[in-house]
């Protein structure tokens, strides 16, 4: 009835005032449509016509006349007929990208006040607007609503609803008002390009990277990644973030329900690897997840998460180079873990030790790494019948590289660790070998010594006029033939070889070997080439010297000299009195000392038994299936312990007496020249000297021109 009146008093004035009706100000539309009454019905429903005055003073458009959106009626007709044309944004706004839209294409132009209102549109930054990203979850959720009660429940909407700064809203992800459906390559979300819309707030926005706690290396590892770049190659199979994260339902990993989370993880995966998975859930490690333990690994626990590449790849943490010392030793290195589940200890370092562990520290990747004996996912307890390393199923598994591995390849550990409980026969030859060192090497040193310090100060008394020195003449003496000198130099030169690349192989993080491992990538690829061709040719010339020393003269000679004799005691007995101060006379040492006996004879047993477990050790495969794989580790301990004996030997003994000893440094050239003086003679061997004298004098050849002597 109000309504009424008031339609026939605003009639009467636009008859009475023509000025009025051609304004068709916004007073005269609100004369009627502010009543609350005004209504009508269409489809069944009843639609409110009025508006609030109020909310049209605080809208974006409060500036306009009703009559600017309002179209299509008599002004001078009111009431006006109850169809007029439909508000028409696109008179004002470009709503091309809208009317392409998902949205668009369902509601036409007619669209926009779905989401922005009608009369009370307040701009996008007004906290009250309906388009405000505080509210698009409400508001898209009017035709969303499964999608927006996952939202609100997801870290995202929980982010939202506390005011958390860079909390993703709908338009964030999927847009505004070119939003099209996510199979449609054009959309934002396409599946090659949802990563970029994620990365937009995870990656480029330090303010979100602070608050979730990753940074950016762990973030971008997923692009460089085999899932990332298979994506980017166009392959919309790929896992992209929402496969893994979800996408409305998106919950971090502590969250039980997550699909990233610890238990639900496998399942994730499966989706794509189900084969893998499950066998997984029949291994020791799925096995323990089902059953709840929260400290069993995971796919990603080895995988990685975001940086995940093909076992191929030298960079991923399952590759052979990498599985064993980044992926398995985590757990089974822990002392916590392996006393907390019984688990055998020392499992990783024994491993480590290992030609196996060695030779995949230096880098290779053809060498058995834990994956290929244990399995990749299908891990099992030595106990299972089924397991690849139950004892019944070892020649199997160590014939993948040992072709003709037989049942005694199981006879021994191959996780060894010393111990005097568990191998006994391992104990003892490492314990004695460790004396023997100890004394051998300790005695050189306190022998060398002695000599320094006597011969040091002899030089000193006679470099300061204390003790008149000798007078010699400048004839040399022959003390190494040219053959001679070519077997010693072969000899050292494979004996040096066989020691860097021997212990290279042992210790392949030490501060020496760096350097090495710099000169090429490559360089440990052919360690074990090297290796060998040296340890061939340390043979070879040890052959040679044996036809050497048999059947040639001088190498009768050299072998006679050689020989041990009881003189050499009491040489040794002077030598340290004289060392001593016991005695003012110096050894009168022969052609030989009882040094260089000791040296010699102790080379030659170390060449045999070096040279024999060199050659168990390098036909691995033929000498465990003949000595079981036990003899095979005695062969291997026997090998190191010598091998450190013979350097100490050398470098403690030898380089002594050749180099740094007092009478010859900075070096012995007989090496070189084969040549010694007749200094050196008097110093080193006087005896032998008096003797070539005595001969040279019953040949008549003292006084004469010739200057070179042979020692034979």
């Amino acid at each position: 009835m109000r309504a009424a009146v008031h339609g026939v008093l605003i009639s009467v004035l636009l008859l009475l005032i023509p000025g009025f009706a051609l304004a068709q100000s916004n007073e005269a539309c609100l004369a009627c449509h502010s009543e609350p009454t005004l209504t009508k019905h269409q489809k069944g429903q009843e639609i409110q016509l009025y508006v609030d005055k109020d909310l049209l003073k605080r809208s974006v458009h409060q500036s306009l006349n009703c009559v600017d959106c309002h179209r299509g009626f008599n002004p001078a007709q009111i009431p006006h007929a109850k169809k007029i044309q439909p508000v028409q944004c696109q008179t004002c706004h470009d709503v091309g990208t809208y009317e392409k839209s998902v949205h668009g294409q369902v509601f036409g132009a007619s669209g926009c006040s779905n989401c922005h209102g009608t009369h009370n549109i307040l701009a996008p930054g007004n906290p009250e607007s309906r388009v405000n990203r505080g509210h698009l979850d409400s508001t898209c959720g009017k035709c969303h609503e499964d999608e927006r009660d996952r939202y609100s429940s997801s870290k995202h909407g929980a982010a939202m609803a506390t005011g958390s700064k860079g909390a993703p809203s709908c338009a964030d992800c999927h847009g505004a008002h070119a939003i099209v459906p996510v199979s449609d390559p054009e959309s934002v979300l396409y599946k090659t390009k949802e990563p970029a819309v994620c990365l937009k707030c995870h990656l480029d926005n330090a303010q979100v990277r602070q608050q979730v706690g990753m940074s950016a290396g762990f973030i971008a590892g997923y692009e460089e990644s085999v899932h990332g770049v298979a994506l980017a190659k166009g392959d919309i199979k790929a896992p992209t973030c929402s496969d893994c994260h979800g996408a409305h339902d998106m919950a971090i990993g502590s969250n039980p329900k997550s699909r990233v989370s610890k238990f639900k993880v496998p399942d994730t995966c499966g989706k794509c690897h189900s084969d893998i998975v499950a066998v997984y859930f029949e291994s020791v490690h799925g096995k323990a997840l089902k059953a709840g333990n929260d400290e069993a690994p995971n796919c990603t626990d080895c995988h990685g998460e975001h940086q995940i590449f093909s076992p191929s790849d030298p960079r991923s943490r399952v590759s052979g180079r990498n599985v064993s010392a980044r992926v398995c030793a985590v757990c089974h290195n822990s002392v916590t873990l392996t006393q907390k589940y019984g688990l055998a200890s020392q499992r990783f370092a024994s491993f480590e030790d290992s030609y196996h562990g060695l030779a995949s520290k230096e880098g290779s990747v053809q060498v058995a790494n834990c994956a290929s004996c244990h399995g990749f996912h299908g891990i099992k307890s030595s106990s299972d019948p089924t397991s690849t390393i139950y004892k019944a199923n070892l020649p199997t598994t160590c014939g993948k590289c040992h072709q003709g591995a037989n049942e005694n390849f199981t006879k021994g550990d191959v996780h060894l660790v010393i111990a005097q409980a568990s191998q006994p026969v391992l104990y003892w030859i490492k314990l004695f070998y460790i004396i023997l060192i100890v004394m051998v090497v300790g005695g050189m040193l306190a022998h060398n010594l002695l000599d320094f310090i006597r011969k040091s100060k002899l030089r000193f008394a006679i470099r300061h006029g204390l003790v008149e020195a000798e007078h010699f003449g400048p004839a040399q003496y022959l003390r190494m033939s040219r053959g001679e000198r070519i077997q010693h130099v072969t000899l050292a030169a494979s004996f040096i070889t066989l020691v860097i690349t021997g212990f290279m192989l042992k210790f392949p993080d030490a501060w020496w070997v760096a350097p090495i491992r710099q000169l090429n990538e490559k360089i440990f690829a052919v360690r074990g080439l090297v290796h060998r061709i040296a340890g061939v040719v340390l043979i070879g010339v040890s052959l040679y010297h044996v036809y050497y020393v048999l059947f040639a003269a001088r190498g009768k000679k050299l072998i006679r000299d050689l020989l041990p004799q009881l003189r050499d005691l009491s040489e040794l007995w002077n030598a340290v009195k004289y060392y001593l101060g016991l005695s003012k006379s110096r050894p009168q040492f022969g052609r030989f000392t009882y040094i260089e006996k000791a040296e010699y004879w102790a080379l030659i047993w170390g060449v045999i038994v070096m040279g024999g477990t060199g050659i168990i050790l390098w036909f691995n495969s033929y000498f465990i299936g003949k000595f079981t794989l036990l003899g095979w580790n005695v062969a291997q301990a026997i090998h190191y312990y010598e091998a450190w004996l013979a350097t100490l030997a050398i470098l403690v003994w030898h380089f002594y007496f050749v180099i740094f000893n007092p009478n010859v440094y900075p070096l012995n050239t007989a090496c070189v020249t084969g040549m010694l003086t007749e200094e050196e003679m008097a110093d080193e061997h006087p005896r032998e000297l008096e003797e070539i004298r005595s001969q040279q004098m019953e040949e008549g050849m003292v006084g004469g021109d010739e200057n070179l002597f042979s020692t034979s």
